[in-house]
């Protein structure tokens, strides 16, 4: 496993761009080599970890599977939202180690309950609960930084701008050179901020 040193990243850059990165820069972890931990969209977690958050979400109150996404989408500010596919064999799993239960089922869905057993375990792993908790909390904060209203507002501004311009009939090389330049003197400001 070669992850650990890149928690001392600030840049956002330590958690793979695909946990929050925009969709167009995807890929922007892959260059420490893919498939390894910060590469991939769900590896925020190993499964191990990811069973523990779950079964952790699941104590605080009963929940379907849909609530578990959504509990962990929230503690990371929108940062990370683990997969059905991920989401639904961790309870099945969990299930099967006897530490959750279906509660009382309204209609089809099927809430899921944490047993005398689950508690059991979570008090002995009290610890690790208590880290991977903090790395959603990380992960939060970095959305935080890096996806701030502000810059939302002034991103979705600058599109409308742009769209709004360059759409009109009359644009010209020059037009669209000018453009460019503004853009790119905006660039090398924030870089020297």
């Amino acid at each position: 496993m070669h992850f650990p040193h890149h928690h001392h990243h600030h840049d956002g850059r330590g958690f793979g761009g695909r946990v929050f990165g925009p969709r167009g820069f995807g890929r922007f972890g892959g260059r420490h080599g893919e498939g390894r931990p910060e590469g991939g969209r769900r590896r925020v977690f190993d499964s191990g970890e990811l069973r523990l958050v779950v079964l952790k979400l699941i104590a605080d109150e009963p929940r379907h599977g849909y609530d578990v996404i959504r509990a962990i989408e929230d503690l990371t500010g929108g940062a990370y939202a683990p997969s059905p596919g991920v989401i639904y064999p961790t309870l099945t799993l969990l299930q099967d180690m006897g530490q959750i239960e279906e509660a009382a089922a309204e209609g089809t869905r099927r809430a899921f309950a944490v047993t005398a057993e689950g508690t059991a375990h979570l008090d002995e792993k009290k610890e690790e609960v208590a880290a991977l908790l903090a790395r959603l909390a990380d992960l939060a904060a970095m959305r935080e930084k890096t996806d701030g209203a502000p810059i939302r507002r002034a991103m979705g501004n600058l599109k409308a701008v742009l769209m709004h311009r360059l759409g009109t009939a009359d644009v010209t090389r020059e037009t669209l050179h000018e453009v460019a330049a503004i853009l790119d003197e905006a660039a090398q400001k924030i870089e020297r901020l």
